[in-house]
């Protein structure tokens, strides 16, 4: 399948690429003919998204890289640069749940570690290729935050906390960069299948509930990696020239309702 090129020309830098919505944005963003620097933990699992990517017909690279650390974020930016002269686009998708334990049992070395990578990778993300984007006038950023910053009920305390603090950051940058003509936005991804939610779609399966996952939702249904990969592919195009600041709920409308426990049929 080949796009109709709204990526041409443009060179991309996706974390968290080695699986689920980032594995997903890469192979579209090669649909539609952007050249991609992959970065993850995962070497393995990055080194299948690349694969996956050079199948489309893509040119790409990838990077092993722990966004919570800064100098990493850097040598990554750096890496583009230097091997594409240029970077267009970058999307934080990294992130980590977290511990699911009741409140008075959480850690604080748990609460940190989930906002270091959900929340520092992106600053070190954005910090690092802000002044590369300003001297060139464009570029778009995208992060990827959940469902679970904007309410309660989609995510641990942690992980909440810090996607809404994202969102806000997704917000303050924007305001920072808008003078230069670089935009940053957010998707807010409601429940879908990923490795991240893989605990969640296992237990319901070995449950017999696998027809309760989503149902909560206006559209009655989980989602997609390739769904949320539409909606940063959108975001970060020239077809969103005039959005910035913004927060995507990508949620199959559970966020447009009270969606209060029992309210639903």
């Amino acid at each position: 399948m080949t796009g109709v090129g709204r990526l041409q020309g443009k060179v991309a830098v996706i974390t968290g690429a080695a699986s689920g919505i980032g594995r997903a944005a890469a192979v579209l963003f090669a649909r539609e003919g952007s050249t991609l620097v992959l970065a993850d933990l995962d070497e393995a699992a990055l080194r299948g998204t690349l694969e996956l990517v050079r199948k489309e017909g893509g040119e790409a690279t990838m990077k092993k890289t722990n966004v919570a650390v800064e100098h990493e974020v850097k040598k990554l930016i750096d890496l583009a640069i230097k091997q594409y002269d240029h970077v267009d686009i970058l999307c934080n998708n990294a992130g980590i749940t977290g511990e699911l334990v009741d409140l008075e049992r959480q850690d604080a070395d748990d609460w940190l570690k989930v906002f270091n990578v959900n929340v520092m990778g992106a600053v070190f993300g954005i910090k690092h290729v802000a002044a590369h984007m300003q001297e060139r006038g464009r570029g778009a950023i995208v992060n990827t935050a959940s469902v679970a910053g904007i309410r309660s009920g989609a995510g641990g305390n942690a992980y909440s906390a810090s996607k809404a603090a994202l969102i806000n950051f997704t917000q303050t940058s924007a305001c920072d960069l808008g003078g230069y003509n670089v935009r940053v936005n957010a998707v807010c991804p409601g429940l879908i299948e990923t490795g991240m939610t893989k605990p969640v779609f296992e237990y319901a399966r070995k449950a017999g509930k696998e027809d309760k996952l989503g149902y909560r939702c206006e559209l009655r249904r989980y989602g997609r990696p390739e769904e949320v990969a539409q909606a940063i592919l959108f975001l970060a195009s020239d077809e969103a020239s005039y959005i910035t600041g913004q927060a995507l709920p990508v949620d199959g409308g559970n966020t447009a309702s009270l969606n209060l426990p029992g309210m639903k049929v």
